[in-house]
């Protein structure tokens, strides 16, 4: 078996305007993969963000905000574990992310 992120896109209003409770939706989703679902958050509005950057001299740079402005950002994620990439896909494509989500192999360390 291998793990794999479920990155979880959505607008960024939508991103902003989430409650506290969890989307009937994603429960849904929980109870139909618990058995693959090694853990999985919601993130706070990408308003609370802090990006910091390197720049070529070494220098470091602590900023307000997102690291890329962009519609759509990260909303929450999955960690999973399945046996391929296709099991993964499978799962990832029944996640009721609005705006879409990127499935990532985790590297193992060894």
């Amino acid at each position: 078996m291998s793990k794999y992120l479920i990155l979880i896109f959505q607008d960024e209003s939508a991103a902003q305007s989430a409650g506290e409770t969890v989307n009937p939706a994603y429960r849904e989703f929980m109870d139909r993969h618990a058995s693959a679902l090694l853990g999985g958050v919601a993130l706070e509005s990408p308003a609370t963000g802090t990006s910091i950057r390197r720049d070529d001299d070494g220098g470091v740079s602590v900023t307000d905000g997102l690291f890329a402005e962009s519609k759509e950002v990260v909303g929450g994620y999955f960690l999973i574990e399945a046996a391929d990439l296709d099991a993964a896909l499978e799962i990832a494509k029944d996640v009721p992310a609005g705006a879409g989500v990127e499935v990532r192999p985790v590297r193992l360390a060894s």
